[in-house]
């Protein structure tokens, strides 16, 4: 018999009434009744009721025992009086008579409280995590997360797919982050790299005659910390298939993620097929290539109005004659409402940057109006028009905004679901997927004035590869997609170029040269040249998608030790300094230049 245990700390029922066991875990919380004390004693497993009489040798030292000793119990197993049952505990119908206990490991003060879900410093909750992940909910996260994580392994073996592990040590890699460099010290002066995402590697498993390949890989990014990013560190699902266009590896991820959110939350999936949205629409609808379809508020390009006679607002139609666009939001759900409503969603626009939101609701008496501070300068006419362009009703508020393309994006992106969240919209009960596709294959960059790639550098343009217009690349569009969920991104993917000599042309369009992709993809580009397979994949964030299942706002949540927004581990107290031995084997020296 084990000396610490018969029995966990979630096993024992009536069935178990006046046998004797022993149990052992933390002390989670004692109240004491004066000649008698109840303790709850709690493991990985969950939480036994134990109590001790005053005239029991053992009920000095149970009395001074500190909240998150470790204790092992000897005891009887007997029936909790009617009226003092918990029906919230697997044991909640019995409790534990103690004979002997034995304190196995005392617990100094704690700096924070493990009994109880109130919020605490994120310093102090990571500095003392183990702590932390002895609370009720943190743990419940944890394992959620490692069950999730089993769950997937199983269906993509079910999916035909086998896993390999690639190289954590490996060359630097423009995948649009810095990367975590690694001093060589058999090679002086040169790096590794942590590789910021496997992409080389899992194509080149496909070039190396494999023909389904995952893995759950960790990535290294030296980003700054989001909400939905960690900084440093993350894991992903990171998939590759041979001979497949875009529609088969939606056809495989869709599977899986239903199978996935379905065995671990009772929330609706809305569409078992995700919709697919362009790049194009999803920024018209939504002011952004991550929606929210939970949402049911769209966005509805009315530049075209502001161009009419019989509009009389000077402020807008000088903007747009100088360039800039008016798109507009509709709700049907604001009758009733204040003004001041309305005015504290301009004052928060005028907040998040924006010159404001300019609103009115419409109205019919003998005729259509537009009741606000802007309604008045709008005909009828050209308010039935309006309600045409953007299927609106009498009665449904019109918000409206003015200015260069990208900051109305941003804009009314957010007031999106600013709007929503106050009209409560959204629908909590559910999980939105969507596939956003047709990314443009580049971009201008504003900053250095340059065409570069939008998205994957390795994708597949989209059109005939042998008559391609790459004389207008900004047109160009690729094999590339996002997954979505609830407003978050879950992954971007794409088919791969796997054709070499395009791959150079397609390079030489965001200014490398011939020897600058040798140089910088050798293995990726010398392995194309000796046959390699069409292939196409993805990669969903494990983290991201334990957080929606976890139902949490911040990543932090769903990580067992994560670092804080300064990409420090308070806990390990990493990064830290490195003595002058190691840096002189390193064949490196500091030079730090204070700001």
């Amino acid at each position: 018999m084990n000396k610490y245990r018969t029995h966990n700390c979630s096993e024992l029922s009536e069935k178990e009434i006046n046998k004797i066991v022993h149990l052992s875990g933390w002390l989670h919380r004692k109240r004491d009744h004066g000649n008698l004390l109840f303790i709850d004693l709690r493991d990985h497993y969950g939480i036994t009721q134990c109590v001790i009489e005053n005239n029991n040798k053992f009920f000095p030292l149970i009395e001074k025992s500190k909240p998150e000793s470790v204790l092992k119990i000897i005891g009887k197993v007997v029936k909790r009086a009617i009226g003092t049952e918990n029906l919230d505990l697997k044991t909640g119908k019995i409790e534990i008579q103690i004979q002997s206990m034995e304190v196995l490991s005392d617990a100094k003060e704690l700096p924070m409280p493990v009994f109880g879900e109130q919020d605490y410093p994120e310093d102090i909750r990571l500095k003392y995590r183990f702590l932390d992940l002895r609370r009720e909910e943190m743990h419940k996260n944890i394992i959620l997360r490692s069950k999730v994580i089993s769950f997937i392994r199983a269906e993509m073996l079910k999916l035909g797919f086998l896993e390999y592990q690639t190289p954590i040590l490996t060359s630097s890699s423009p995948e649009g982050a810095r990367d975590f460099l690694v001093p060589s010290r058999l090679n002086p002066g040169k790096f590794y790299a942590l590789p910021q995402a496997p992409q080389q590697f899992k194509q080149l498993i496909m070039v190396s005659g494999f023909d389904k390949y995952f893995q759950i890989a960790p990535c290294f990014r030296d980003e700054d910390a989001r909400a939905d990013r960690s900084p440093g560190e993350f894991y992903q699902l990171d998939l590759e298939m041979s001979f497949v266009e875009q529609e088969d590896v939606f056809n495989v991820v869709e599977k899986l993620m239903v199978n996935v959110f379905q065995k671990f939350s009772s929330k609706k999936i809305t569409n078992a097929k995700f919709p697919r949205i362009t790049f194009e629409e999803a920024m018209l609808k939504y002011g952004t290539d991550k929606p929210d379809l939970r949402n049911p508020l769209k966005i509805h390009e009315l530049t075209s109005l502001f161009t009419r006679e019989d509009v009389k607002f000077e402020i807008f139609k000088k903007l747009v004659k100088s360039g800039s666009i008016v798109r507009a939001i509709i709700t049907k759900d604001t009758k009733g409402k204040p003004r001041s409503f309305f005015d504290n969603i301009d004052k928060w626009a005028k907040e998040q940057g924006a010159s404001g939101l300019a609103y009115f609701t419409l109205e019919k008496d003998k005729e259509i109006i537009g009741k606000g501070p802007v309604g008045k300068f709008f005909s009828e006419n050209s308010l039935k028009e309006l309600m045409k362009k953007c299927n609106a009703e009498v009665g449904d508020s019109v918000f409206l905004a003015c200015g260069k393309k990208k900051e109305i994006e941003k804009i009314l992106s957010l007031a999106r679901d600013k709007i929503a969240n106050d009209l409560n919209l959204i629908a909590k009960d559910q999980f939105s997927f969507c596939w956003i596709i047709d990314y443009p294959m580049y971009e201008f960059d504003e900053n250095s004035k340059k065409i570069v790639f939008s998205h994957n550098p390795f994708s597949m343009p989209q059109g005939n590869i042998n008559n391609l217009n790459l004389d207008k690349p900004l047109d160009l569009k690729a094999y590339q997609y996002d997954i979505v969920c609830n407003g978050v991104e879950l992954s971007s993917g794409a088919i791969r170029n796997h054709i070499p000599e395009l791959m150079y042309k397609l390079f030489a369009i965001a200014g490398y040269s011939i020897n600058e992709v040798n140089n910088k993809f050798s293995g990726m580009i010398n392995a194309l040249n000796y046959g390699a397979p069409p292939h196409g994949g993805i990669a969903p964030g494990i983290d991201r998608i334990v957080m929606l299942l976890a139902e949490k706002e911040n990543i932090r949540e769903v990580t067992l030790f994560p670092m804080n927004q300064n990409a420090q581990d308070l806990m390990m107290q990493a990064p830290s300094e490195i003595d002058d031995k190691q840096l002189k084997e390193l064949n490196i020296k500091k030079d730090i230049k204070n700001n």
